[in-house]
């Protein structure tokens, strides 16, 4: 069955599950780019900062930060580093206020992925059920068992195309969205883990009466 005889077996449901199909792989598509990003160099970044940071040295930690602000973790240390002589609390506010001010970013397109997962499937079961009132609208009584239930036998079997193809779609989704959902679990942890490390430098430093040092001479 070529593509033509598909979306005509299917009906007119396969029109919005193509368009859930194009924007789910673009999403999908900038989604895995983010993530990638994120994974190959935010590790790294943060250990170097952080190690830097950990010898005295916050100007070279906020010029590294800064060249890498796109990294979500980047741009909460900074949100915290860039204060002006501030308090273990203040702080510590600082790098949760900028943390749930990132979770937007970090669950981008959540909501769009479940939304197609949701209506997919049944887009396809209304293309299926579209299909059957039609095959048996063309029936009539006395045509049992002749040609014409041959045809709706047929016309049963392609109005199930809408269905497995609303399936397909949430399927393939749904195994994407899963993915990043995991990847966003595991970004908190290490949020909250790195950020946890970055408050614990500072306040062992402010204790010991050294937090001028630390903060921003410029």
């Amino acid at each position: 069955m070529g593509i033509k005889e598909l979306f005509a077996a299917g009906g007119i449901v396969m029109w919005p599950l193509l368009g859930f199909s194009i924007a789910g792989v673009g999403l999908i598509i900038e989604r895995i780019r983010f993530w990638y990003r994120v994974g190959t160099r935010q590790t790294a970044v943060v250990r170097e900062v952080l190690k830097i940071y950990r010898q005295g040295n916050v100007v070279s930690s906020l010029d590294l930060l800064q060249k890498n602000a796109d990294l979500p973790i980047a741009r909460i240390f900074l949100s915290a580093l860039e204060l002006e002589e501030p308090t273990p609390e203040e702080f510590r506010l600082a790098l949760e206020s900028e943390s749930q001010a990132e979770i937007p970013l970090l669950k981008r397109f959540n909501t769009l992925f479940e939304t197609i997962i949701s209506l997919a499937p049944l887009l396809g079961l209304l293309g299926t059920v579209l299909g059957l009132i039609a095959s048996f609208a063309s029936l009539n009584i006395g045509d049992v068992g002749g040609a014409k239930a041959t045809g709706v036998t047929s016309g049963i079997s392609e109005a199930l195309v809408s269905t497995a193809t609303g399936l397909i779609v949430a399927i393939f989704i749904l195994m994407f969205a899963n993915t990043f959902r995991g990847l966003y679990t595991r970004q908190i942890a290490l949020i909250q883990e790195y950020g946890g490390e970055l408050e614990l430098l500072y306040r062992r430093r402010y204790e010991r009466g050294g937090e001028k040092s630390y903060a921003i001479t410029r």
